[in-house]
C-alpha cells in the first residue's frame, strides 16, 4: 500500500514498471517557432529530422491563432468530440510525449482569460512565437500500442537497448 495526502492506495507490481526500466540520461533542444508556423507538424519534423526515440515537452510559451483539440470527455464510443478555435490565445500549458503518434495536451487563454484544454489534434498555428524546450530521455524509446483496457494507444516504455 502506498499513503500519499491522507489517502491509502493499494499498487499492484503489475501497475508500474521497475524503476531501472524508466530512468534514463536526458538531452535538451531548445527552438523558437514563428508567426504562421503549425506548431505540432513543426515538432514532428524536428523529432524526425534528429531521430530523437524518447522525446517530451519541456516547456512550451507563445500564442496561436488556430488549435483544434479533443476534449477530455472522449470515451471508447465517443473518440471526436473536437473543438476547432480560431481567435488569439496564449499557450499556458503544453505538455507530452512526442513519438510518431505523438500525445499533447495544451491548455490555452483567451483574451479575457479563460482557459480550455485537450488533447492536440493539429491546427496549432503560431501568432507570434512559440519558445519551446523539447528533452529526450537517451536511454529510452517510445513507442505507442493499442491498450484493450482504454481502447487506444497508450504508451509503451523500452530501453534502447530492448527495442524491437
Amino acid at each position: 500500500s502506498l499513503f500519499v495526502g491522507g489517502s491509502n492506495f493499494t499498487v499492484r507490481m503489475s501497475d508500474r514498471l521497475p524503476i531501472d526500466r524508466v530512468g534514463s540520461a536526458l538531452r535538451v533542444f531548445a527552438l523558437r517557432l514563428g508567426p504562421g508556423q503549425e506548431l505540432l507538424s513543426s515538432l514532428l519534423a524536428f523529432v524526425e529530422e534528429r531521430q530523437l526515440k524518447a522525446p517530451f515537452i519541456i516547456t512550451c510559451v507563445g500564442s496561436v491563432t488556430k488549435a483544434t483539440l479533443r476534449l477530455a470527455n472522449a470515451s471508447l464510443e465517443n473518440t471526436n468530440e473536437v473543438v476547432c478555435l480560431q481567435e488569439r490565445f496564449e499557450i499556458v500549458s503544453l505538455v507530452g510525449t512526442l513519438n510518431t503518434e505523438a500525445h499533447l495536451h495544451i491548455c490555452l487563454a483567451d483574451k479575457e482569460g479563460r482557459t480550455i484544454g485537450g488533447h492536440v489534434l493539429g491546427d496549432l498555428e503560431v501568432f507570434t512565437t512559440a519558445e519551446l524546450v523539447v528533452g529526450e530521455a537517451s536511454d529510452l524509446h517510445f513507442t505507442r500500442e493499442l491498450d484493450s483496457r482504454t481502447g487506444f494507444p497508450e504508451l509503451v516504455i523500452q530501453k534502447r537497448s530492448e527495442q524491437n
